[in-house]
């Protein structure tokens, strides 16, 4: 299955053109790293939360948009390759001294592919991060995959759900500390990919009202850690030649 990067990052809101040409930018070098796929997403609809959201995360201020990405590899071996590719390819210290962001910010891990199904494409995505035990990994794979499948029913391209596997330790913020995270307990990295923000929309009304979504027992994840939103795609190389403005 799929390997991810997974991103969260704080973008000044006047800077959404600028962000979006330095990604566009990146993205014309994938082949060079082996990179699959890049996706990078504008916040549309945030919520705040009680105890974790996605702007404290990254600790996000006034003026400043959450931006969720990804980029896709065929194996964790082709992601180290590439990860050690980047480190050493002059372009990217040029790219690094011109980020339209606080980079020190913005969180990064691995993530392994517990759930995936459905066709890379949309225009919109959920994104979720959410701390599960290690010991309810199957219990949280197969609601998971249960979930998933009403999903597309639902009108979703894709569902995701990857599991830490390479959880990077931040000096300012990291996605343990986003999801507060406890002893024993990882970090999954899910998204939901949408033909357009109309289909969410109107798919979350349905899923909620569905039966089949009711937890039966005890739920696998810890609910009152997890956070979401809903995010706008400002460039996706499945949907668009890298270099193109979409």
């Amino acid at each position: 299955m799929t390997y991810f990067d997974g991103f969260v990052a704080p973008v000044p809101e006047a800077n959404r053109d600028a962000y979006r040409k330095h990604a566009a930018g990146f993205a014309a070098l994938l082949d060079d790293f082996g990179i699959e796929r890049q996706v990078e997403a504008w916040q549309d609809d945030v919520p705040e939360g009680k105890v974790t959201d996605f702007r404290k995360a990254v600790n996000a201020g006034d003026g400043e948009a959450i931006v969720l990405s990804w980029f896709e590899y065929p194996s964790k071996q082709v992601r180290q390759s590439a990860h050690e590719k980047i480190r050493n390819d002059p372009r990217m210290k040029q790219m690094a001294e011109s980020m339209p962001f606080d980079g020190k910010r913005m969180i990064i891990s691995g993530f392994d592919a517990l759930v995936e199904q459905g066709e890379p494409g949309g225009a919109y995505a959920d994104g979720f991060v959410v701390p599960v035990p290690n010991a309810n990994r199957d219990a949280y794979r197969q609601l998971a995959e249960k979930a998933a499948g009403i999903f597309r029913e639902y009108g979703a391209t894709r569902v995701v759900e990857a599991w830490g596997d390479d959880v990077i330790e931040g000096k300012l913020t990291d996605f343990r500390r986003a999801v507060k995270q406890e002893q024993d307990e990882n970090v999954v990295f899910s998204f939901i990919e949408w033909p357009d923000k109309q289909t969410r929309d109107e798919a979350w009304k349905k899923i909620m009202e569905d039966e089949r979504m009711k937890p039966e027992g005890d739920m696998p994840f810890v609910g009152k850690r997890m956070f979401w939103g809903g995010f706008e795609k400002i460039l996706d190389t499945t949907r668009a030649p890298a270099t193109a403005e979409v």
